[in-house]
């Protein structure tokens, strides 16, 4: 057990409303695929397939928001109030363009997109259904995942947790009221599910700008939204672009190994929907740490404090370790309740119990690299490194090496898997490597007056 208690008191302070955020926002992901398999195998793997766009959109927002995170904490720490508002607004409206892209090429060219991932028309029928209502609410996303970033950078983390909490309930609601016509309302099936997380992250984003407007700490306006000085914007894209561009590298890459497993078979796609769900339920109490440690230490460094941060980033890798084996143990020890519950055929049973050994390992190295990235060294705004590092990483090796085992050895689909599945095991003495370096503890505040 790590040995300083008042570190990991600090950041388990910090991280456990994350971790219970993230839950929900796994849980409001998720609640399409696992609801449609309720309908059936063909409708949970065409949601789960549709459902990668959201996935790479989740993964650039993340990177805006770890982005806009590591700066407004290191402000914090230094109690700069108006610049943490100069920085939202900036974000806010970076945020917005980007998932404006997404919500109209998914609303207007839904069978073009599902194409990509398969060839089975039955599932590009279901998918551009769920696609063409799903892609509105994209419009949302980006404001209230910025919102509630800034909310746990300045340490207000109870709202965010209660507004991911109501979203999850609201999208679940709605989700059975829409899918399967409770209470008098029409049964749409699939779409009905694109309706019910329309509807909830409308909602959950409306909740968000009352927060901000009403907050007497963390506001938001039309001069921070649309007026932005030179040093401020140049400060902000010089973090977190690199991690932004990471998060569209590595979601682009992880969508691809969708499109390969896509055209393996549809067992596989479904198999692989459900150890997907169950993993970054696993992954939470890892990411909530990265979370919550990038806040720790950013304000530490933005208040001067590089050496205590140097410090207390040995006791959170430390805690990482226990997090990490504790989620590769839920897997395997979930591993029989969860086959039981799994609407699969029995081939896609089979594959689900191999992937799910796989996940379990595979939760240990992703950990990790992910508190390295997203926790330490982003907390410094050490940012271009994650970039360099996870590009080569799924574009020179495990994405090609995916692709050739597929399509040029015709490797059995369980080895495929298990191939692209080293992606995170690669690139770990990397981040480890880099950390040890130490270049990541540096006061960013100093830089824009």
């Amino acid at each position: 057990m790590p040995d300083n208690k008042a570190v990991v008191r600090d950041v388990i302070a910090l991280s456990i409303p994350i971790a219970i955020q993230n839950v929900f926002s796994t849980a409001v992901s998720s609640a399409d695929v696992l609801m449609a398999g309720m309908i059936g195998q063909d409708s949970l793997s065409a949601v789960s397939l549709a459902g990668q766009v959201t996935f790479v959109l989740n993964l650039i927002l993340l990177g805006l928001t770890i982005g806009t995170s590591l700066i407004v904490a290191q402000y914090f720490g230094k109690s700069d109030i108006p610049m943490i508002e100069r920085i939202q607004g900036y974000s806010i409206r970076t945020a917005f363009l980007i998932s404006f892209v997404f919500s109209f090429v998914t609303v207007f060219f839904p069978r073009i997109v599902m194409k990509i991932f398969t060839t089975d028309r039955l599932l590009i029928d279901e998918g551009a259904a769920y696609l063409g209502i799903a892609g509105i609410s994209y419009l949302f996303m980006g404001f209230a995942q910025v919102s509630e970033t800034v909310m746990k950078a300045v340490k207000q983390v109870r709202i965010s947790t209660l507004i991911g909490t109501t979203a999850l309930i609201l999208n679940v609601l709605f989700n059975g009221f829409f899918m399967f016509g409770l209470m008098g309302t029409p049964k749409l099936g699939v779409t009905g599910a694109a309706v019910g997380t329309l509807l909830a992250r409308l909602i959950e984003a409306v909740w968000c700008y009352i927060e901000m407007r009403g907050h007497k700490g963390i506001c938001i306006s039309a001069d921070h939204l649309f007026h932005i000085d030179r040093a401020v914007k140049s400060q902000f894209w010089h973090y977190t672009l690199p991690i932004t561009l990471n998060g569209l590298s590595w979601g682009s890459a992880f969508a691809t190994y969708s499109v390969i497993l896509g055209h393996i078979g549809s067992d596989m796609v479904a198999a692989n929907s459900i150890a997907t769900i169950v993993r970054n339920f696993a992954l939470v109490g890892c990411n909530g740490i990265a979370s919550g440690a990038g806040i720790y230490l950013g304000a530490l460094l933005g208040s001067g404090k590089i050496k205590n941060a140097q410090k207390d980033a040995v006791v959170i890798l430390q805690l990482t370790l226990l997090l990490a084996v504790a989620g590769g143990l839920i897997v395997v020890l979930s591993r029989p309740l969860i086959i039981e519950m799994a609407n699969l055929t029995d081939s896609a049973k089979t594959y689900l119990w191999q992937m799910l050994m796989i996940n379990a390992a595979y939760i240990v190295t992703k950990a990790y690299n992910c508190v390295f990235n997203n926790g330490i060294l982003s907390a410094g705004g050490d940012t271009r490194f994650g970039l360099i590092c996870d590009t080569i990483d799924m574009w020179c090796y495990s994405v090609p090496l995916g692709f050739i085992a597929a399509f040029v050895l015709r490797l059995q689909p369980m080895a495929v898997y298990l191939l692209i599945s080293t992606d995170e095991l690669v690139k770990m003495p990397a981040y480890y490597l880099r950390y040890r370096k130490g270049i990541w503890a540096k006061n960013i505040t100093e830089e824009v007056s």
